[in-house]
């Protein structure tokens, strides 16, 4: 059965420690492998460092940290996905997702995204779990990742 272009929710799904991560396609900038990190001075552990992309020093976050799903660690074969900032702040227009596997492109048929709440409590920076079939993800909540890089990591 196909289905039309409005009937289906593109996604990309990354590994983030033990946990999969639903990003809604149209925030996807970019996704690279051996990205050349530079650390940041006093940061939190999720705030893995800066990758230079596009003439932006544009912050590594491990999700898997910050959410507590795990850990994330850095080696050289490491997948970045760059994200578009939806916060509005001219300064920081992008951040990007630490995951150990390439991200792979998904169409959900909007009847198949199903919440699942049996959870009562989420992770930190999670908006929702869902199922998609048999497996769930995580949706992060993209306005609390972007509080927490500006907490973590202001900038004017």
């Amino acid at each position: 059965m196909s289905y039309a272009s409005n009937d289906e929710i593109r996604g990309v799904l990354i590994q983030a420690g033990s946990e999969r991560v639903l990003l809604p396609n149209a925030t996807v900038a970019e996704m690279m492998s051996k990205v050349p990190v530079t650390p940041v001075d006093n940061a939190p552990a999720w705030l893995i460092g800066e990758i230079r992309w596009q003439g932006w020093d544009v912050p590594l976050m491990s999700f898997a940290r910050l959410s507590g799903q795990g850990e994330d660690a850095v080696v050289s074969n490491n997948k970045v996905v760059v994200l578009k900032a939806l916060g509005g702040n001219p300064n920081r227009p992008y951040l990007a997702l630490l995951t150990h596997t390439f991200p792979q492109l998904i169409a959900v048929p909007r009847d198949g995204l199903l919440a699942d709440a049996s959870e009562e409590t989420l992770p930190k920076g999670v908006h929702m779990r869902v199922l998609l079939g048999e497996q769930s993800a995580l949706l992060p909540d993209l306005d609390a990742l972007e509080a927490a890089l500006d907490e973590a990591l202001p900038v004017n």
